[in-house]
């Protein structure tokens, strides 16, 4: 893939308006209308009552999404190897729950950097969120902050990272793509201390080929791509440009290869803690150990990226292992269950972060659908906690696993 398409891709995501346009939600379906973004449900509240697991959220988003916009959130990298495999891997994983331990309920809460959220699940950042739904990350920031848990508001999400703070006051980190343009990356990573956001996460597994996007030629209007631009800093973008022009510019905006260096610049840049996404040995764990950082994400992109990678839940232990304590681990790929969460946890997670579910029950009932998704997982890991004997998140271990 060349490097204008490369750059595409990394930004898919940015769309929509700003908070508080003149016309309100009719000026945002008309813009979404042009962009060929279907209305989705749950605009009005509505919840999709009839899921009663994550998965049963896929089909409510196929239903009100445009074709390419579904297999955009829903497809993976190549022969999607790697995206099956993660969710298998946690169906191999079988449960060992002790017998007589007399828990009947279970307490979720557990801290993540500091942090007390109210159970172990994270919403990850999310590239399309304001094509799966208009309020995308705005609905998404609301339905974590009334869960108790911690949004990672995505770079290209589609909302500014303004108006992602100003939506909900729960806690949020952001997620970042780097600019090449460093006092551009300086401020963004400045306006994210004054929005309020508690940690940077980097991303360093960037870009992907997906063979449905390519058959869709499913690439970002020039109005998304546009404010996206103009929401990182670039403001010197217009209206005036043509779509080629901003093709062109985006091409050359972005940091496509990350080292050392950066992170050593970004940790004297920001007091806020500072996590790599995109972990997947021990050997990348020592490296996040040995540059300082906080926290590292155990990731493979969700299988987008580059098909035939190891699923994440696969490497957790030994990441964990090689870590010893020294920065908190966290992990996302495959979770659809409750059970999954414990299983990671298990494994040495501190938490994990949910990608695709997110997006799928977005567009399916928008907060509401978050919501509710939150809470299927939210009362399938107390099922599983009471069923193993752990009335609390640190007593989940790896001796309830056998694999």
């Amino acid at each position: 893939m060349d490097r204008r398409a490369f750059s595409q891709l990394l930004t898919l995501g940015a769309a929509g308006l700003t908070v508080g346009h003149a016309n309100g939600e009719a000026a945002i379906a008309a813009e979404d209308a042009e962009e060929g973004i279907a209305p989705a449900a749950g605009v009005t509240g509505d919840l999709p009552s009839s899921a009663v697991a994550v998965d049963d959220f896929i089909e409510l988003a196929r239903r009100n999404l445009p074709k390419a916009t579904f297999e955009y959130i829903t497809s993976g990298s190549e022969d999607e190897v790697t995206l099956r495999d993660n969710v298998d891997a946690f169906r191999r994983i079988r449960v060992l729950p002790p017998l007589l331990h007399g828990i009947e309920d279970a307490d979720l809460s557990t801290t993540v950097l500091g942090q007390k959220i109210s159970m172990p699940i994270m919403l990850a950042p999310v590239a399309v969120l304001r094509m799966a739904h208009p309020q995308g990350a705005l609905a998404a920031a609301r339905a974590a902050a009334e869960a108790g848990t911690i949004h990672v508001a995505g770079s290209s999400a589609g909302h500014s990272l303004e108006e992602i703070a100003e939506a909900a006051d729960g806690p949020k980190w952001l997620q970042i793509y780097v600019p090449a343009d460093r006092d551009i990356a300086s401020r963004l990573v400045r306006r994210a201390e004054q929005a309020g956001y508690r940690a940077i996460v980097v991303t360093v597994d960037l870009g992907e080929r997906k063979d449905a996007d390519l058959r869709n030629r499913f690439a970002p209007p020039k109005e998304m791509l546009l404010k996206h631009l103009r929401d990182i800093g670039f403001t010197q973008l217009t209206e005036q440009n043509t779509y080629d022009e901003i093709l062109a510019f985006n091409a050359s905006a972005w940091r496509i290869s990350l080292d050392a260096e950066f992170f050593e610049w970004l940790r004297k840049t920001t007091s806020l803690p500072i996590l790599i996404k995109g972990v997947l040995s021990p050997q990348a764990a020592k490296q996040a150990i040995e540059l300082g950082l906080n926290g590292l994400v155990v990731s493979n992109h969700g299988g987008r990226r580059l098909d035939g990678m190891p699923a994440t839940i696969d490497v957790l232990e030994n990441v964990v292992e090689a870590v010893d304590g020294r920065l908190e681990v966290l992990m996302d790929g495959g979770i659809r269950r409750g059970g999954d969460v414990l299983k990671a946890v298990a494994r040495g997670a501190k938490a994990v972060l949910i990608g695709r579910p997110q997006a799928w029950a977005l567009a399916a009932g928008g907060q509401a659908g978050v919501a509710q998704a939150l809470q299927i997982l939210r009362d399938e890991l107390t099922n599983a906690m009471v069923s193993c004997g752990c009335s609390k998140v640190e007593e989940i271990d790896a001796s309830l696993l056998m694999s």
